[in-house]
């Protein structure tokens, strides 16, 4: 299973991550689809990962934000 999938999950599922993100279910889904959060989760504009974090944890499922990150970064694509 996708490490973002499961932490999406864990989290209470896309509608839950989507609203602590202030993003719409639909931007939930393209990081799924892609396997990895927005560019600027990577780029220190944003903090989803702390509040998918935040979400898993109250659900008692906790994860640790830097593996989290590191196992879901974009991967560059040979051109």
């Amino acid at each position: 299973m996708q490490a973002l999938r499961k932490a999406i999950e864990d989290a209470g599922g896309v509608a839950a991550v989507a609203l602590a993100c202030g993003k719409t279910p639909r931007a939930v889904y393209k990081w799924l689809a892609s396997g990895c959060l927005p560019r600027t989760e990577y780029t220190g504009e944003t903090k989803y990962s702390e509040r998918i974090a935040a979400l898993a944890k109250a659900n008692g499922k906790p994860l640790k934000v830097s593996r989290l990150l590191s196992e879901t970064a974009p991967t560059k694509s040979a051109a």
